[in-house]
């Protein structure tokens, strides 16, 4: 894992209102796939926490797919800690867990807070992975990141600078699925036997990623018919699941904002 002395110093302050993209608005609602006990929603102040620890971790997702032709968009603090193993991500998905799904990422590598991973996958195929360095340890402050995706190119931002573009090229697979805005925490270790996030410890546990400030393109949303992930009890939703576990059949629950101010005031 790297240390704060291979981050480069990060001294200036990040007020992310001027790098809302174009066209997008703050995300009223989400929904909690699992473990809706370690997902902590505040609408008031649009902030959302995961927690990871010996329950597992949580994902939630907007209620809406969205169409091409817009962008998304976050503030992220990273967990503290020895996160080695861990993946915590902001990512869209025409369906998590879905053999054809097109999905469009961040990915964040526990074993290296100056790193993250873009990737987009088309049908299910992925294998488009890049590493970017951070001037930045993820984990010390607030940190903006947007994907923007069109029929035509997906540009990544962080920090409003633009670190990756793709542009479609005739004859290639494209992302091209109404997809959802997802994000989650979990233990990813098993993948690469470790090479890919490092191996988990858990010294530090609880670990808390923090998203503030979501941006979507609610324009382009597309009205769902029914609810793609069907119904869990209590107890399904508190269970550990693993990313071969992580798949959209799971719980659905919108977390209490009064609950979740709480939870923030004891941080």
């Amino acid at each position: 894992m790297a240390s704060e002395s291979e981050c480069a110093a990060d001294e200036s302050p990040h007020p992310h209102l001027h790098l809302h993209p174009h066209g997008t608005e703050p995300l009223p609602h989400i929904a909690v796939d699992y473990c809706p006990e370690a997902c902590h929603h505040a609408p008031a102040s649009g902030e959302i926490h995961v927690t990871y620890d010996h329950r597992g971790g949580a994902r939630w997702r907007s209620r809406r797919r969205f169409l091409p032709g817009g962008a998304v968009a976050a503030s992220i603090r990273a967990p503290t800690g020895d996160t080695a193993g861990l993946n915590y991500n902001i990512y869209l998905s025409s369906l998590e867990g879905s053999r054809d799904m097109d999905e469009i990422d961040f990915e964040f590598l526990g074993h290296d807070k100056c790193a993250v991973q873009t990737n987009f996958h088309v049908a299910g195929g992925g294998g488009r992975e890049q590493i970017h360095r951070l001037s930045f340890d993820s984990s010390d402050s607030f940190h903006h990141y947007g994907i923007a995706w069109s029929a035509e190119a997906i540009e990544w931002r962080i920090d409003g600078e633009l670190i990756r573009r793709e542009e479609r090229l005739a004859g290639e697979p494209w992302p091209e699925k109404p997809m959802f805005l997802y994000a989650s925490v979990w233990d990813a270790s098993h993948i690469n036997e470790g090479k890919w996030t490092g191996t988990y410890h858990g010294r530090d546990a609880p670990y808390i990623c923090s998203y503030k400030d979501v941006r979507v393109p609610l324009a382009l949303s597309v009205e769902e018919e029914e609810d793609p992930c069907q119904c869990a009890t209590a107890g399904d939703a508190a269970a550990t699941i693993t990313a071969a576990d992580a798949t959209a059949a799971a719980a659905v629950d919108e977390v209490d904002a009064g609950a979740a101010e709480d939870y923030i005031l004891a941080l």
